[in-house]
């Protein structure tokens, strides 16, 4: 199931790359899948992914939930902006992914937080993939 999970992945980081308010407010390399200690924030990361099966009598499909990351170190508000903007920019991915088909992307749920280790904001998108 690896596939499909990678190329909306890559289809995803191509949209932020291209986005140029959110580029702007995240950088050229604010999106990856991690977060590195020494990026530059606010940054964006790739959290959890859960893929599950989703074929029909005829099409294979894929489910996937997806939740994305936007770290902030000046506050809440940042962090959620960034997020806002991740969840613009995965809601608006074309259908055409490199050999599947994005039958549609769904805001699921934003949760924003204090992280106690570090200090730093981050606000968690969920998003819900169906792929075939």
């Amino acid at each position: 199931m690896s596939a499909p999970v990678n190329e909306l992945l890559a289809a995803l980081q191509r949209a932020v790359v291209a986005d140029a308010a959110l580029a702007a407010s995240i950088g050229a390399e604010g999106f990856s899948d991690r977060r590195l200690r020494a990026t530059r924030l606010p940054a964006a990361s790739i959290g959890n992914v859960e893929a599950r099966d989703w074929s029909t009598g005829t099409e294979t499909g894929f489910e996937i939930i997806l939740t994305l990351e936007a770290w902030s170190e000046r506050g809440r508000r940042e962090a959620e902006e960034v997020a806002e903007g991740l969840r613009r920019v995965a809601q608006g991915l074309p259908p055409e992914l490199a050999s599947f088909r994005l039958v549609n992307m769904v805001h699921r749920r934003t949760v924003s937080r204090r992280e106690a280790k570090t200090g730093l904001f981050v606000a968690e998108v969920t998003m819900r993939a169906v792929v075939e």
